[in-house]
């Protein structure tokens, strides 16, 4: 069994036992040593060495109620045990000090003596896990009678809140509110993504540590990062403003002064002090997209803002401060832009604690859906008018919208323009086929020529992953999608080897069209079936909106 160990402050007011009746009175640390069915093998009692005497006397009458507690004395003298930043500092420095063993001993902290001060840093320090052990809170005997004893009684009180179903239930949606507010309400129906923005919140709650954000253009990081600055500020998080800057748009001597302010003088055409963007975000958060755009010289000067909080002003002599969260996004492989010397690798490093990467809209398909309501409702606030689609024409446009004939180059930009061309054409309000016919033809057009056109492509870079694919020709590349569209259209190696190889199997070249693919796909370490999961997983509609050769339904 355990032996158990309690730590308590003396009470210079209740445990005052000079005088003679000090029998008939409550003394909270007496009391810990007779509380029925809570035995103490060891009690850690600190004091000032102001009351050396009061010390004295208590550890004496402890062992005069239990001779087998022991007692240990600890000297910690306080300037002032109002001042938190004192007490707190003199009570964490006992935690670190004290050779805490769970394994063998279990902890009760006393709360009951000492300021209001000490009781909430023994909280703190016990809540964040510095004390290993559970608080206990003594109270003074109730409708005493004469011959009834001054222990008092007591209750533990256990900082597990995950033991209480109620509070871990409202914790529990509390943060499942959060999730929805940063993806703007939106009902995703993406595992990796919904998983992604849990942890955003978890994070963003509980760090102010920079937080970089990567994906391609158009995939949502700005908005996002409006989000976690307005979920910050009603948690009373931060209360400084939202600064966002594209450092795309930042060229030459005016990006050091739009980031980091100049003062009047400091080079020509400077009338008058510029505050900056950084001292502007104070107290807030600071959203620097496209940050891989930065020069050198205004990614070693972020570097120390981030770090010191504090940074130089162009054409000053004299630092100035400003404490914000720092979000960072970008579409660029950072990691690339260091080996070529464009980006600093103790500024990556930094920012590299908190990376999310956003996903293509190609990438979670099954959430083009929810986001085309969600357009739609955009659209009603902002211009005034419910817009809606006939059901033929929904069908119709998310066929398309989730087919392989959608490149989304632009991801969600595409698809609010889509929607806005839509309702704006509506007649009478309602999205006819007619409109989305017209629609689809319309991006089509714009999406010629794209780097990405085809659900094929993409397939070769999530069987393959990017990384390998960045080491083969454009040629392979080609050649792969073409392959992996006619594995995707047929059931068997045999039936896709012989659309392959039609030609060659008329000239007699080949009699093994299946050997031949399969010797084909093991130059890249890949088989046929993991071609077909991979087309079944990416379009699980694909029965619905293709035939049974491979053609789409609808024109």
């Amino acid at each position: 069994m355990k032996r158990r160990v309690a730590i308590s402050i003396l009470g210079t007011a209740l445990d005052f036992g000079k005088r003679e009746d000090r029998w008939s009175r409550w003394r909270p640390n007496v009391g810990l040593a007779q509380q029925p069915g809570l035995f103490f093998d060891r009690v850690e009692l600190i004091h000032d060495t102001h009351f050396e005497w009061l010390a004295r006397i208590v550890v004496g009458d402890i062992e005069t109620v239990s001779p087998a507690t022991e007692v240990r004395r600890h000297h910690i003298n306080l300037t002032n045990p109002w001042d938190f930043s004192e007490v707190y500092t003199k009570l964490r420095d006992f935690a670190r000090g004290y050779d805490f063993d769970p394994d063998t001993e279990d902890y009760l902290v006393n709360i009951t003596t000492g300021t209001h001060v000490a009781q909430i840093c023994w909280f703190l320090l016990t809540e964040a896990r510095i004390i290993p052990a559970q608080l206990l809170q003594l109270s003074p005997p109730r409708d005493r009678e004469p011959e009834q004893d001054y222990a008092g009684t007591h209750a533990v009180i256990d900082l597990d809140l995950s033991r209480y179903d109620e509070i871990a239930t409202r914790f529990a949606s509390e943060r499942d509110e959060a999730a929805s507010f940063l993806k703007s309400g939106i009902s995703t129906r993406n595992t990796a993504f919904n998983h992604m923005i849990d942890e955003i919140e978890r994070v963003t709650m509980r760090s102010t540590a920079p937080v970089l954000l990567t994906g391609p253009t158009g995939a949502g990081k700005s908005q996002l990062a409006k989000k976690i600055y307005e979920l910050k500020k009603s948690q009373r998080k931060i209360t400084g403003p939202f600064v966002e800057v594209n450092c795309a748009t930042l060229r030459g001597d005016q990006a050091m002064s739009a980031l980091f302010g100049h003062v009047k003088g400091a080079f020509t055409g400077a009338s008058g002090e510029r505050a900056g963007l950084m001292r502007s975000a104070d107290k807030g958060v600071l959203f620097l997209d496209e940050i891989g755009d930065l020069g050198l010289d205004e990614q070693a000067m972020c570097l120390r803002a981030i770090e010191e909080k504090r940074f130089l002003p162009v054409g000053a002599d004299k630092e100035v401060s400003a404490d914000f969260q720092l979000l960072a996004g970008t579409n660029r492989d950072l990691r690339l832009d260091v080996q070529k010397g464009r980006f600093r690798e103790d500024l990556l490093a930094r920012l590299n604690l908190w990376t999310f990467r956003l996903p293509a809209l190609r990438e979670r398909r099954e959430d083009i859906e929810p986001n085309l309501d969600f357009e739609l409702r955009r659209f009603l606030e902002r211009e005034g008018q419910n817009v809606t689609f006939n059901r033929e024409a929904r069908e119709r446009y998310l066929v398309f919208a989730t087919g392989p004939e959608a490149a989304w180059s632009a991801n969600f930009r595409d698809l609010s323009a889509s929607v806005t061309r839509m309702a704006t054409l509506a007649p009478q309000g309602r999205i006819t086929v007619h409109v989305v016919a017209d629609e689809i033809e319309r991006l089509k057009m714009a999406w010629e020529g794209t780097p990405i056109y085809s659900l094929n492509n993409e397939l070769v870079v999530k069987v393959l992953g990017q990384d390998a694919l960045d080491q083969l020709d454009l040629f392979d590349v080609a050649q792969l999608a073409a392959v992996f569209k006619v594995c995707g259209d047929h059931t068997t190696a045999s039936a896709a080897g012989r659309a392959l190889f039609a030609k060659s199997m008329l000239e007699k070249k080949s009699s093994n069209d299946a050997d031949r693919l399969s010797k084909y796909l093991a130059r890249f370490g890949l088989k046929f079936d993991d071609i077909r999961q991979a087309y079944s997983r990416f379009r699980p509609d694909r029965s619905d909106a293709f035939n049974d050769v491979g053609e789409q339904r609808y024109p």
